[in-house]
């Protein structure tokens, strides 16, 4: 509901003569725009931002008012739109109906100007103060999941920076992330997320690699190959990020920390089970968890580290289609292909 601008009322009534009777009456604070017939007031609702109140006849031709109040619940207009029922009949069952759709108020023929005017007023302002609750709510939530992003950010750079990075590795995996995601949501239905938990999971994979913070340098930038011990001490990389993660529920939203704990902890897990810290195998690893885990060794292999030189594009993909860097998912290498390995 835009504030500013819905000033209309709707009255909608297949007889001419009831039409021009409520619009005489509110047509000195409002503007007003008439339908004969559900199917035109619909239009009218779901193409005019000023309207502001909806007053319904429920006998029609062409649409009943009922229908018009089944399609305002199946496209969400009931809940920012109040609809008041207009009727001579208060015995009519369809009144009930009526109220079990979301309409407001039944409004008794013959009216009485001055008591529905009053009546109609007070529920368009309480309409307008939720609307201002609710911009103001989701104003303070924007700007706390800003502050919360910034916080993220900054953990993994202190990270980054300890590793020879620059911050650029977060970005690109909380990107490639959110890339394979939407593609792996069209291509396979049965992994379907909604945007706003793949905007949450790419936020959540920039702390894929916190617990790094924990690895001593000497490991963490030895530029040869790790010995068997110094691997060991790497790998547990993805517990330790976990303990960090655990002291500092309270810095992220509840979604954001569930992502960030499972996509620290599985990143490494493999789909034969050769991962670790767990040794989950197939469907036991959360789908994020696998999105992350591909992309984060595909920019691995694309990047310069201590101990080698960046693989071109094409021959890291090539890597890990032909599992040189563990066993993934086929439907994530296929979605990875799409979005990410034909890339030129």
């Amino acid at each position: 509901m835009s504030k500013d601008n819905k000033n209309v009322i709707l009255i909608v009534d297949d007889i001419e003569i009831n039409r021009v009777i409520l619009a005489e009456t509110f047509r000195e604070n409002y503007d007003i725009l008439e339908a004969e017939n559900g199917e035109e007031a619909l239009k009218i609702i779901n193409s005019d931002e000023r309207v502001v109140a909806v007053l319904l006849d429920l006998l029609m031709p062409v649409m009943s008012g009922i229908d018009v109040l089944r399609e305002m619940n199946k496209n969400g207009t009931i809940n920012n739109i109040p609809v008041f029922i207009v009727t001579a009949a208060n015995d009519d069952p369809m009144l009930m109906d009526a109220y079990n759709l979301g309409a407001t108020d039944i409004i008794s023929k013959p009216i009485m100007p001055d008591f529905i005017k009053c009546r109609i007023n007070n529920v368009i302002e309480l309409y307008r103060h939720r609307y201002d609750l609710e911009s103001l709510l989701e104003e303070k939530v924007d700007k706390l999941n800003l502050i919360n992003q910034s916080m993220i950010e900054a953990l993994a750079n202190i990270i980054e920076f300890r590793d020879g990075e620059s911050g650029e590795h977060v970005k690109r995996i909380s990107s490639l992330s959110k890339k394979l995601l939407v593609k792996l949501c069209k291509m396979y239905p049965e992994y379907y997320l909604p945007k706003s938990e793949i905007d949450k999971i790419s936020n959540a994979s920039i702390l894929h690699d916190v617990g790094k913070i924990a690895i001593p340098d000497s490991i963490l930038n030895k530029p040869g190959r790790l010995t068997k011990e110094e691997f060991e001490i790497m790998k547990s990389h993805s517990v330790k990020g976990c303990e960090i993660l655990s002291h500092i529920p309270d810095l992220l939203d509840e979604d954001t920390y569930k992502y960030s704990y499972d996509i620290c902890r599985h990143h490494h897990e493999r789909w034969d089970g050769k991962g670790y810290p767990d040794g989950l195998a197939g469907d036991e690893i959360s789908i994020w968890a696998q999105a992350v885990s591909i992309v984060d060794v595909y920019d691995a292999l694309i990047s310069p580290r201590v101990y080698k030189a960046p693989f071109p594009h094409d021959v890291a993909v090539k890597m890990i289609y032909n599992g040189e860097c563990g066993t993934f998912n086929p439907k994530i290498l296929e979605a990875f292909n799409e979005a990410i390995g034909k890339e030129v």
